[in-house]
């Protein structure tokens, strides 16, 4: 999840679990910078639909960069090496969800490192959809 005022990433997980198996490419993959390239083509993207999940917008090698923009434009992206677009649409909801509850919460503060409840839920739904 990238915050839209101070555009920096303000969670971040990976689900080693979802891999059906680890190639050696992914050891040298630096997944931050590949993310961090396809956030230039979010930015175009959002403009042009009204859509919150704008699907598969990036590739890098076998891997794929899907995106999910927020009202208040905070950005949802996630690297992934399966193109399963009904359960990556379906996990961008949830996690939506939860982030909207989270900052729904009066005594979280924004600023303030992610809860660990958070982090939980956002594994179990990596855990559910992939």
């Amino acid at each position: 999840v990238a915050d839209a005022k101070k555009k920096k990433p303000i969670y971040q997980a990976e689900f080693p679990e979802a891999r059906s198996q680890r190639r050696e490419d992914t050891l040298h993959l630096n997944q931050l910078t590949v993310i961090h390239a396809a956030l230039d083509m979010v930015d175009e993207l959002v403009w042009g639909t009204q859509a919150m999940y704008l699907k598969q917008v990036d590739r890098f090698n076998d891997f794929y960069v899907s995106a999910f923009v927020t009202a208040s434009h905070a950005r949802f992206m996630l690297l992934h090496d399966a193109r399963n677009e009904d359960g990556v649409k379906q996990f961008f909801t949830d996690a939506y969800e939860a982030y909207v509850r989270l900052l729904m919460n009066p005594f979280f503060d924004s600023g303030a490192k992610v809860p660990a409840s958070f982090d939980q839920r956002i594994r179990l739904l990596g855990k559910k959809h992939f």
